[in-house]
């Protein structure tokens, strides 16, 4: 078996067997990931990924394993489980574009995904592994989307899925589809980060397999993100991918996928990484910010409405700070009204998306007006969770019942209210030709 896992760490480097059940570097504590794939032929194999695409194979049909020689640690595919994940779209935004200032905008959109977001691409890898390892239980902790992901895959592998998520802090859409998916579910009484803490302990006394991205196996699933999109731009990188920033796992998987894209010869540059915060999460932002030496300093209490990235201790940002470094990349943090706003903007492209995702538009604007960003450049931004993750957020803006966690109202800068409206036809028109246009 050529595969193995690396230790991360540049110091240490050490080498474990691919089917060894780890997360971190027993030697130095690192993250561990999956070492890269040997593509001799790059022409070859994008031909082959392009003919797959009309094929009725599963393997073939789903977005991920379409693009099974980019992840090597599997030998044998007979046991993938895929609900034909991936195949997202990248969505032309010049609206969008237009208020982030940019020449060109394009959404790389992972909330058509089977459970609305990137995160399937990440669980089928780490299901299979876990089917691999002879596992029956698979835990994670969640504020949602991996939650939903999860137990998604769990069930339809015939795995107990086993969810942890901060009391309180979780939106009922993605709450909802854990309890759907038959998932042993648990609200503890305290926030992301200790959680994660909690259940590292728990699977390793009660053999619990962990699929939070601290598992590499997540991490080489959601690489195929930045495969299919660049087969989807004919393997033309754009200048920049802008990314929402949580606990990283995005960051560090799209970096290594582009990293090892231009090791084989599929794509000929890098392009810049963008990741973007939320003000009251952004630990890492802060560390980019410093120059990106010493340690990330957590946020102890994190804050934002956006569920998805309200992370104060991301795991994976060791390799977060490679990959945006690497790649010569930029942060930003961005507030609760610019999330809402920017969330606002997509919509009126057409384009649905969860409050996380929007932080991608808030912050490309953002670097923008700092210059950091041309005004030329080709940008695809990544939203990474459907509309209906939370309704409840989408409904409060356009009334403007929105407030931030700290109790402040948020305009409603670009509110759609609903209108009542008596039973009478002729009122009725009168309102329709007042708007109209």
């Amino acid at each position: 078996m050529s595969s193995e896992l690396i230790c991360f760490n540049a110091a240490c480097r050490a080498r474990y067997p691919i089917d060894a059940v780890l997360y971190t570097c027993p030697r130095c504590g690192g993250l561990l990931e999956v070492s890269p794939p040997v593509i001799e032929r790059a022409g070859e194999m994008k031909t082959l990924w392009r003919q797959r695409r009309t094929s009725n194979g599963a393997l073939d049909q789903s977005g991920v394993w379409r693009y099974r020689e980019f992840l090597p640690f599997l030998d044998d595919f007979s046991g993938v489980v895929t609900l034909r994940e991936g195949n997202t779209p990248l969505l032309e935004a010049p609206r969008a574009a237009r208020y982030a200032g940019t020449g060109r905008l394009v959404f790389k959109h992972q909330g058509f995904n089977p459970t609305g977001s990137f995160k399937d691409n990440g669980m089928t890898c780490g299901v299979a592994q876990a089917l691999r390892l002879k596992m029956t239980r698979v835990a994670c902790v969640s504020t949602g989307n991996t939650s939903a992901s999860m137990a998604a895959y769990a069930s339809a592998a015939g795995l107990q899925p086993v969810i942890f998520i901060p009391h309180g802090n979780i939106s009922y859409g993605k709450l909802a589809q854990a309890l759907e998916y038959g998932a042993m579910t648990l609200q503890v009484e305290a926030n992301f980060d200790e959680i994660l803490a909690l259940v590292r302990v728990l699977a390793e006394q009660l053999g619990i397999y962990l699929l939070n991205s601290i598992n590499p196996f997540r991490i080489e699933g959601q690489k195929t993100i930045m495969v299919e999109m660049m087969d989807q731009r004919d393997w033309n990188p754009p200048d920049w991918v802008v990314l929402p920033g949580g606990n990283l796992g995005n960051t560090a998987a799209f970096g290594k996928a582009l990293r090892e894209m231009r090791e084989c010869g599929l794509i000929p540059r890098l392009p810049r990484l963008a990741v973007i915060q939320a003000e009251g999460a952004a630990p890492f932002q802060a560390l980019v910010e410093a120059g990106g030496a010493g340690k990330l300093e957590p946020v102890k209490k994190p804050e934002t409405l956006a569920t998805a990235i309200r992370i104060g201790d991301p795991v994976s940002w060791p390799k977060a700070l490679h990959e945006v470094m690497t790649s010569g990349g930029a942060t930003a943090k961005v507030s609760e009204q610019e999330i809402a706003d920017a969330k606002a903007q997509i919509g009126l492209c057409g384009i649905g998306c969860e409050p996380a995702s929007a932080a991608t538009l808030a912050g490309l604007r953002q670097l923008r007006e700092r210059g950091v960003i041309e005004r030329g450049a080709d940008v695809v931004a990544v939203l990474t969770g459907n509309l209906l993750k939370d309704p409840d957020y989408i409904y409060k803006y356009h009334t403007g019942r929105l407030e931030t966690p700290g109790g402040e109202p948020i305009r409603p800068t670009f509110g759609n209210q609903p209108v009542v409206v008596p039973n009478d036809p002729v009122r009725i028109a009168e309102l329709l030709e007042s708007r109209r246009g």
